[in-house]
C-alpha cells in the first residue's frame, strides 16, 4: 500500500529488478531498472506509476499519482452510474383467484415489466388444489398472454413442491431499455 491507501504501487514500491518504461507524454522509453525509472521520474517532478503489474516485465508510467487517481475515481463512478441493478419483483397466485384480483396483479406486473424489472411469477397450490394442475396451467398461460406486450417467459421452473415459479423478462427497445406502453402500441 501507497501512502494514498491504493494497492496500486508506486515509486520505490516497485519491487522488481526491471520494468517496460513509459514517459509523461506517453513515449516508449523501453526496458529499464526499476531504480532508474524512479530517478527520471524524480527528475520530471512525477511519480513511477505501476500500470500493468501482471506484463513480463511489468509496465510502469511517468505520471502524476493524484490526477491518476482521480480519473481512476472519476471511471468508477461513472461505470456505477451507468449500471442498472435489476430486481426481481414476485407475484403469487392461487389457482382460484377472482377475476378483479387478476387483474389487479396484472396491471402490478405491467408496472414492474415497464420499469425494467423482472418478475417471478409463483402459483401455490392450497390442500387438494394440487390434483387441478390443468386449471393452474390455464392461469398461467393466460397470464404469460396478458403480458405478452411488455415480457416473455424467461425461464419455467415448473412444479416445485405445491407452486409452480415461472420467470418473466421485460422487453427493451433498441436503445437496451424497458419498453414503456406507447413503444409497444407503435411496433
Amino acid at each position: 500500500m501507497n501512502p494514498y491507501g491504493t494497492k496500486i504501487r508506486i515509486n520505490e514500491g516497485i519491487r522488481v529488478p526491471q520494468i517496460r518504461l513509459i514517459g509523461a507524454k506517453g513515449e516508449q522509453i523501453g526496458i529499464v531498472d526499476a531504480r532508474e525509472g524512479v530517478r527520471l521520474a524524480r527528475e520530471e517532478g512525477l511519480d513511477l506509476v505501476e500500470v500493468a503489474p501482471l506484463a513480463k516485465p511489468p509496465v510502469c508510467r511517468i505520471l502524476d499519482f493524484g490526477k491518476f487517481l482521480y480519473a481512476l475515481s472519476k471511471k468508477e463512478k461513472e461505470a456505477r452510474r451507468k449500471h442498472k441493478t435489476i430486481e426481481i419483483k414476485e407475484i403469487k397466485l392461487t389457482s382460484k383467484i377472482d377475476e378483479h384480483d387478476y387483474q389487479t396483479k396484472l396491471g402490478h406486473a405491467q408496472k414492474f415489466l415497464e420499469k425494467g424489472n423482472k418478475i417471478k411469477l409463483t402459483l401455490f397450490f392450497r390442500g387438494r388444489e394440487i390434483t387441478h394442475m390443468d386449471l393452474g396451467e390455464k392461469l398461467i398461460q393466460r397470464f404469460t398472454g396478458d403480458l405478452v406486450e411488455w415480457g416473455s417467459v424467461e425461464r419455467n421452473d415448473g412444479l416445485e413442491g405445491k407452486a409452480i415459479h415461472l420467470y418473466i423478462a421485460p422487453k427493451t427497445n433498441k436503445k437496451g431499455g424497458p419498453l414503456k406502453s406507447a413503444e409497444t402500441k407503435n411496433q
